[in-house]
């Protein structure tokens, strides 16, 4: 099959090169000359594992090419996808400028039948507008469908391999059987692909977000509350996630979520609400909860130094929002180091890949390490703010002799508090005992 995949971010770099690796001719497409020329040369301008060694493979055996040509990818492929951004607006809508801008492109280039497929997460009514976009500049038959991604970064490239499900929002036949024989390879072992109208399909994304975004802030709440009696939120998981009713996943508490997903989406699904004159009262606190989180967090690091922070040396561990990605958007790391920052912090820190990234928010005004040991050196107090593996089995002997005040605060629960009171640190988490030496 050809396709073409509009966009080169997360999604569409994704997608575009395992649709490849499964055979078909694709079209990659993207404004930005820089990027494309990048990718034509097998460098991914994105961190995620496995990524990179796909894209030289496909490009090599000639199934995978790179353009910022729009018109001529249009006419080559029979069906588009639509991976674009779509940012959040000040009122927390869904910007869909680039959406709509490509659905008017795509119009005035199309040379016979197209199935134009929206990868990216809009609102409800999008495939309607999107197709009175493509009507005014063509008079081909053509199909819209919805087709949202469920990808975690950090594994996005397992998840689209071997999915767990496939949403295809569309009325069509026609459009059906060609999205039912593309993604046939994907679910060879009997996963579905679920059959649904296009404003189904457009919702689900942002309720399976949002349902996951608000199991995060619920156990936050129950770890606030945790600290408050005596209790310990890791038992508490334990007991709820054996429920097979709630199961095991996104128990965990930290100092919130972030990425470009689940802020957005919320955000996103809450404006929809008010647009229809309904309001999401559960959504509204699920973003409250996640806000005052990482404050709550900030708020212990400066009681233990009573907020006296100007000659004090900070060293945090993890910068992205999650493990296995660069990715800074509204990474928790951010709110949290410019509040140290404001209180007059040093601080230094260290993420195994999104140092880079983090310069764009923090430039000099924050020291940056290519080892977690070099950034706690001489250090008063050490955070962990992202939960990377080689983060979970430090050397804390070694820790002990390098920093000037044995403390770590703790932001995602992957410390031992026994074994830190053994060790002689100070050690604060959530939802979980406070270890004084």
């Amino acid at each position: 099959m050809k396709i073409s995949v509009i966009g080169t971010g997360y999604v569409g770099l994704v997608a575009g090169t395992c649709f490849a690796e499964t055979g078909n001719d694709v079209i990659c497409v993207d404004i930005d000359e820089k990027k494309v020329r990048m990718l034509r040369k097998a460098k991914s301008p994105i961190y995620e594992p496995g990524l990179e060694e796909l894209i030289k493979k496909n490009i090599h055996e000639k199934r995978l090419t790179f353009t910022t040509d729009i018109e001529q990818a249009v006419r080559k492929t029979e069906v588009i996808f639509l991976a674009l951004p779509t940012p959040p607006m000040e009122d927390g809508s869904a910007d869909l400028k680039h959406v709509l801008g490509v659905a008017q492109i795509i119009g005035k280039s199309m040379n016979g039948y197209k199935v134009i497929v929206n990868k990216s997460t809009v609102p409800v009514g999008t495939s309607d507008r999107v197709r009175e976009a493509v009507s005014k500049y063509s008079k081909h038959e053509f199909d819209v469908v919805s087709n949202p991604e469920f990808l975690k970064e950090g594994a996005a490239v397992m998840d689209f391999l071997k999915p767990d499900r496939i949403v295809v929002g569309t009325r069509s036949p026609k459009a059906i059987s060609i999205m039912q024989d593309l993604y046939g390879p994907f679910i060879r072992t009997g996963n579905p692909v679920i059959v649904m109208d296009e404003r189904s399909s457009e919702l689900t994304k942002y309720a399976a977000n949002s349902m996951l975004a608000t199991k995060i802030s619920f156990m936050n709440e129950i770890a606030n509350l945790c600290e408050r009696v005596g209790a310990d939120v890791d038992m508490v998981r334990k007991g709820v996630g054996s429920d097979p009713r709630v199961g095991q996943q996104f128990l965990f508490a930290g100092v919130g979520y972030g990425g470009s997903c689940f802020p957005k989406d919320v955000s996103a699904l809450v404006k929809t609400s008010k647009d229809y004159k309904y309001d999401f009262k559960i959504l509204n606190a699920v973003m409250d909860v996640n806000k005052n989180q990482r404050m709550l967090f900030t708020k212990k690091i400066l009681s233990h130094f009573n907020k006296k922070l100007s000659k004090k040396h900070i060293a945090v561990w993890g910068l992205s929002f999650k493990p296995n990605t660069d990715d800074m958007r509204e990474a928790p790391s951010i709110m949290i180091i410019k509040e140290l920052l404001k209180y007059g912090a040093t601080v230094h820190a260290h993420d195994p890949v999104a140092n880079e990234e983090a310069k764009k928010h923090f430039g000099s005004s924050i020291k940056y390490y290519h080892n977690n040991y070099d950034a706690v050196k001489g250090a008063d107090a050490l955070v962990v703010v992202t939960e990377w593996n080689e983060f979970r089995r430090p050397d804390f002997e070694r820790m002990k002799k390098l920093m000037r005040n044995c403390v770590i605060f703790d932001g995602r629960n992957i410390y031992n508090p026994q074994v830190l009171r053994e060790m002689g640190f100070t050690y604060f988490s959530i939802g979980r005992e406070t270890v004084n030496d």
